[in-house]
């Protein structure tokens, strides 16, 4: 990763090879680099050869910077004035921002949020591989039906989304086991190898993470007929090691990878789930936490920066 003395850089890199298979999987994913991304790193570079400026990335979230982020800015706006279909603006404006972070990763200071070196998500994959923990990014839509597909392999009760949504009485993971498809199991293992079980983490900033539900609300609905998403909640949730960094805006609110292990936790106190050793999975998660908030305090540290930050917790909650 750049150096603080590297955080800022410029040049025309964006003119360099492109955006291989190993490296876009790199990122967490299996599938192949998707033709919205490339396109729109395609017309990136393209812009950097016509422009006397250079790409230059850098500052707070290393985006691009400088003549050439307003050039490109300009003219991203004007594209995506052009297009008349909500659905495509939405996709161009996804793949544009994941373009720009690629392109910007490459020997410069970058973040987004499957990109961002605080991001917990990346280490469901790191720890379980890109099978087990697949990555699915908001607005891709290669990524959407890949997933949508494997939801419907699956099945509609075989389906659970982790979200803290107000609106809706979500279920227990006890709630889960005691009915659908897992009813009468008690005494019996389970043998999910046909069927597996989808546990779905949304994986963003709050804000960003209120657009993601209300599109899988939209995707569940075309697909099953049904308004509501099928929602857990955790019974048992702390705050995680990462609210030091990160503060989350209120208590019964944590990371994507502390919301992992706490869904492999109660798995794990489920009778007839106690032999799968869950609870180890859950422990190399919070190890995994460990290991990335050390690596993150030192690094705070040698650029003279603070290591807390203020509460965002509302007290009430």
């Amino acid at each position: 990763m750049a150096s603080s003395a590297d955080a800022e850089r410029g040049g025309k890199e964006g003119d360099g090879a492109a955006i291989s298979v190993v490296e876009w999987q790199g990122w967490g994913t299996s599938s192949p680099v998707t033709a919205t991304v490339l396109e729109v790193i395609e017309d990136i570079k393209a812009l950097a050869r016509d422009s006397d400026a250079p790409m230059t990335f850098g500052g707070l979230g290393g985006k691009l910077k400088g003549t050439f982020k307003d050039q490109e800015d300009k003219k991203h706006r004007s594209v995506y004035e052009s297009i008349c279909d909500s659905e495509n603006k939405m996709q161009f404006f996804s793949a544009r921002q994941i373009a720009c972070r690629l392109l910007g990763n490459r020997g410069h200071l970058c973040q987004k949020d499957f990109l961002r070196q605080n991001n917990t998500g990346k280490l469901l994959w790191q720890i379980f591989g890109i099978q087990s923990a697949a990555l699915c990014l908001f607005g891709i839509c290669e990524h959407e039906d890949i997933m949508w597909s494997a939801f419907r392999d699956s099945g509609k009760g075989m389906v659970w989304f982790l979200y803290p949504n107000q609106n809706s009485s979500p279920m227990s993971v006890e709630d889960l086991f005691s009915s659908g498809p897992f009813t009468g199991l008690e005494s019996q293992k389970m043998d999910l190898g046909e069927k597996p079980l989808n546990f779905v983490l949304i994986d963003g900033t709050w804000s960003n993470s209120s657009a993601m539900h209300r599109r899988l609300k939209e995707r569940w609905a075309l697909t099953w007929g049904e308004e509501h998403l099928p929602c857990i909640s955790l019974s048992t949730l702390g705050a995680s090691v990462m609210h030091k960094l990160r503060p989350q805006p209120s208590w019964d609110r944590t990371c994507t990878a502390a919301a992992a292990a706490g869904i492999l936790w109660e798995l794990h106190l489920v009778r007839r789930l106690s032999m799968y050793g869950l609870e180890k999975q859950a422990e190399a998660v919070e190890n995994a936490l460990d290991v990335l908030l050390d690596a993150l305090v030192q690094r705070r540290l040698r650029k003279g920066r603070s290591i807390t930050r203020k509460e965002r917790h509302n007290n009430c909650i």
